[in-house]
C-alpha cells in the first residue's frame, strides 16, 4: 500500500500538469470510487467549473484544493493510481480507469485508475478537511520534526514501537516498509514498547525515520507489487532496503540472518543482533 513516499512523489508528478487548471467534465465508471458523493452527477455538480488552486500532500494522501474551498482527498490504498495525460492511457497497462477529469483547454485529462477498486475520492469541504486533519500526526519529513517531538510521542505508551510509528494518529504517513527500515537502521527492536526508547534511541530513531523516508522520495517509492508513479515508472527503493522483504538473507550491518515475525497482522523484518 502507498506510504508519505510513493504520496510524495505521485504529487510531485501532478501538480506541475493541475496548478491552476479549471475542471470542465467527469467521467465515472463505479460510484463506490466516490467515497461520500452519491454517484456521478453529484459529484460533477460540485467539481466542474473548479479551479485546482493547490496539489499537495497530506500523510499518504495527494490532496487536490478546488478554488480554496473544496479539497478532494486521493485515497490509493492497494492499487490506485493517479496520471493526467493527453492521450488516454494505454489500455494494455491502465485497464481499469474508474475516473476521468477534463482540464480546461482540454489538452490534458486527470485519471484514476484502480485494478481492485480499494481507493477512490473524498470530497470534503475546508472545514470538513481541517476537521478530518485533526486525527493526523505530526508529518516525520517536516524540518520541525526531531526527537523532542518524537520522544512526546512515545512517551508513556506500552504499545511496541513498530505498531505506534504506524498509528496514523499519532505520526502520520509512515507504513510497514519503513517503520521496519527506520528501526533496523535506529538499531531498535520493533517489538520493545515505545515507551521504554531512551533519549538516545529516540535521537537515532528521529534521524533515521527523516533519512528513510527522504532516500525513498529520492527513488520515487518502493514498488514491489503494484505501485508505479504518475509517469507510469516504479518506484527503486526497493533495491535499497536493508532487512524488509529479506527473511533469511544475512543483515548488511552484522551477517545474520534478518528475521520476520508479524505485529499486528503484519510482517516486520529486523535483525535480532543489530537490534537487541
Amino acid at each position: 500500500m502507498p506510504e508519505l513516499p510513493e504520496a510524495e512523489t505521485i504529487t510531485r508528478e501532478i501538480s506541475g500538469d493541475l496548478q491552476d487548471r479549471r475542471i470542465t467534465a467527469v467521467r465515472v465508471t463505479h460510484d463506490d470510487i466516490l467515497m461520500n458523493r452519491e454517484g456521478e452527477a453529484a459529484f460533477a455538480r460540485d467539481v466542474v467549473g473548479r479551479r485546482v488552486t493547490r496539489v499537495e500532500r497530506r500523510a499518504k494522501y495527494p490532496l487536490l484544493w478546488l478554488d480554496d474551498e473544496l479539497v478532494l482527498e486521493v485515497q490509493l490504498r492497494m492499487t490506485g493510481r493517479l496520471m493526467v495525460r493527453r492521450e488516454p492511457p494505454d489500455p494494455s497497462r491502465f485497464s481499469h480507469v474508474e475516473v476521468e477529469m477534463d482540464l480546461d483547454d482540454g489538452t490534458a485529462t486527470l485519471y484514476y485508475d484502480d485494478q481492485r477498486r480499494l481507493g477512490g475520492f473524498r470530497l470534503l469541504t475546508a472545514e470538513e478537511w481541517t476537521e478530518r486533519e485533526g486525527d493526523l500526526g505530526p508529518e516525520p519529513v517536516d524540518p520541525e520534526f526531531g526527537p523532542e517531538l518524537l520522544a512526546t510521542i512515545l512517551d508513556g505508551r506500552r504499545a511496541a514501537v513498530k505498531n505506534l510509528l504506524m498509528d496514523q494518529r499519532r505520526l502520520a504517513g509512515v507504513g510497514n516498509i519503513y517503520a521496519s527500515e527506520s528501526l533496523h537502521r535506529a538499531g531498535v527492536d520493533p517489538r520493545r514498547p515505545a515507551g521504554s526508547l531512551g533519549a538516545e534511541e529516540t535521537r537515532r530513531l528521529s534521524r533515521s525515520l527523516q533519512d528513510v523516508l527522504e532516500a525513498a522520495i529520492r527513488h520515487f517509492g518502493t514498488s514491489f507489487r503494484d505501485y508505479v508513479g504518475a509517469d507510469g515508472r516504479p518506484g527503486d527503493f526497493q533495491n535499497h532496503v536493508l532487512v524488509y522483504g529479506r527473511e533469511g538473507e544475512p543483515c548488511p550491518g552484522c551477517g545474520s540472518p534478518v528475521r520476520r515475525i508479524v505485529q499486528s497482522g503484519r510482517s516486520t523484518f529486523f535483525c535480532p543482533d543489530c537490534q537487541a
